[in-house]
């Protein structure tokens, strides 16, 4: 089966130093180690991509289409904002996890509304870091 991908968004990869007491203290490196780990134990396959630009995350999921199986994605701040990558996510036409680290809803008004959820599968937050393990572990269950 076709890897998935896991696509983070602007300043994920400052995870581990920018706000710690929000983000908690594991890296991005540490998230994707722990989605290669969760995948593996399914006998599935993880690509991994982050950027602080939208148009090359716009690009990424582009090339995903007919490549990777699912997408899960922690948009960071175009969560709020971008319909452009919320546009691009129907592209692939594959089960899409949003993911956030910090449980956005308790958190500033503007974090409460996502332009991404309507069109994802299922949304995981404020789960830490192993939000993004349950997206891996359910999209290598789901039928």
């Amino acid at each position: 089966m076709a890897p998935i991908l896991v696509l983070n968004g602007p300043n994920l990869n400052m995870l581990g130093a920018r706000q710690p007491d929000v983000y908690g203290s594991d890296t991005l490196d540490d998230v994707i180690e722990l989605c290669r780990k969760t995948a593996a134990r399914f006998g599935r396959e993880i690509i991994a991509f982050q950027s602080n630009s939208e148009g090359a995350l716009i690009d990424r999921v582009h090339a995903a289409r007919g490549a990777e199986s699912a997408i899960v994605i922690n948009p960071g701040g175009f969560t709020h904002t971008s319909v452009a990558l919320r546009d691009a996510l129907v592209v692939p036409e594959v089960p899409i996890v949003e993911v956030h680290i910090s449980n956005v809803h308790a958190r500033e008004d503007f974090r409460h509304h996502s332009y991404i959820s309507p069109i994802a599968t299922a949304v995981v937050a404020g789960m830490g870091i192993q939000g993004y393990a349950a997206a891996v572990e359910f999209l290598c269950t789901r039928p």
